[in-house]
């Protein structure tokens, strides 16, 4: 009769605040009439530590992302509760979703208007330094305005693993399944310029910096978006949601790529030369080509756009051709590569995506 009770409570609670598709989502992905089900409205990770640990092997939390200010630090207290395998029921409004409501709630011009200081104050100013402690101040952290590939992100970093993303209303629901402990990290870039972490000579890990041109923890997704949309032409992801409107100007520009003339100050780089790659894209590479990849220094103007390959096998292929000709000679071949390739840029239009 108890647990018949905690079940009704919870039907008419899911039911009244948010309506009878949520209901039957979570209720599809959940057991809400098991004592071993958690369901909390909270934005205060205070009150999931009151939970047992390793009691629950479902944990649902009702109150929206945006509203909790410290959202890695509940992460990971939600991490801590439940088991290996364990299930974490989520929601956010994205930056996509909340974009659409507001246009279309108010009349064109006024909607525009609206969304801009909507996305200045809510979007931008917490990624600032200078603007983030007044920020916070003021709103607490609440009805902040995140993408898609931030919260996907955060929740990797955090242990979780991705089962399934849907959205009812403004709102996205995420079902993910605990794989491992938190990595917490607490130098977690937000602003235009951020390093990430390579792989570079000797398997030496580097950091190469960049303009951003991807969301906040955008490195953390990387995996879930190979897995879900592979390689398209010239090896990168296929479809990669993690890019920003401004990140794809960047890119096709090259304005990215300018703070990386530090690293070539620094000699983790040099001018021609295999690019720097993550841990996750450097697995994809087969056991011969990883070998050798790791005997130099990486570059900043690859034989890729010498080359111009469309496959993944024809860019492993390109790279094996460097390297065979690098053994011969070194500095002519770099010197060939170099020309090639800036020819290829100003004349083909050669460009990142």
């Amino acid at each position: 009769m108890l647990a018949e009770a905690i079940y009704l409570q919870r039907e008419q609670l899911i039911k009244d605040e948010f309506g009878d598709d949520v209901f039957n989502l979570i209720g599809n992905y959940s057991d809400l009439n098991s004592k071993h089900t958690a369901v909390q409205q909270t934005h205060s990770r205070f009150e999931v530590k009151s939970l047992e640990e390793e009691y629950y092997d479902t944990y649902i939390n009702l109150e929206r992302i945006n509203d909790i200010q410290h959202i890695n630090k509940f992460f990971e207290t939600v991490n801590e509760k439940l088991p290996l395998d364990g299930i974490f029921i989520g929601c956010v409004e994205t930056s996509r979703l909340r974009k659409a409501r507001i246009l279309k709630k108010y009349p064109r011009g006024i909607s525009d208007v609206y969304y801009f200081f909507d996305y200045l104050l809510k979007r931008v100013f917490p990624k600032i330094s200078f603007t983030k402690k007044l920020y916070f101040l003021i709103t607490a952290g609440r009805n902040r305005v995140m993408s898609r590939s931030e919260i996907i992100g955060r929740l990797y970093s955090c242990g979780f693993e991705m089962l399934l993303e849907k959205t009812i209303g403004s709102n996205l629901y995420f079902f993910v399944k605990k794989n491992s402990k938190p990595t917490y990290d607490s130098n977690a870039s937000y602003g235009p310029l951020f390093k990430m972490k390579r792989i570079g000579k000797d398997g030496k890990q580097i950091f190469v910096y960049k303009l951003r041109t991807m969301s906040a923890y955008a490195e953390y997704a990387q995996e879930y978006v190979y897995q879900k949309n592979k390689l398209a032409d010239g090896g990168k992801i296929k479809d990669d949601f993690r890019i920003t409107t401004l990140g794809k100007f960047l890119r096709k520009f090259w304005l990215d790529e300018l703070p990386m003339i530090y690293n070539l100050f620094k000699g983790d780089l040099k001018l021609v030369g295999v690019r720097p790659l993550s841990q996750h894209y450097l697995s994809l590479y087969t056991l011969d080509i990883r070998a050798r990849r790791l005997k130099y220094t990486p570059g900043l103007v690859p034989p890729f756009y010498a080359d111009m390959p469309k496959t993944f096998e024809q860019i492993l292929e390109s790279e094996r051709n460097y390297f065979d000709a690098y053994d011969k000679s070194p500095l002519l071949t770099d010197i060939k590569y170099f020309f090639k390739a800036f020819y290829n840029i100003i004349f083909k239009r050669a460009r990142s995506k």
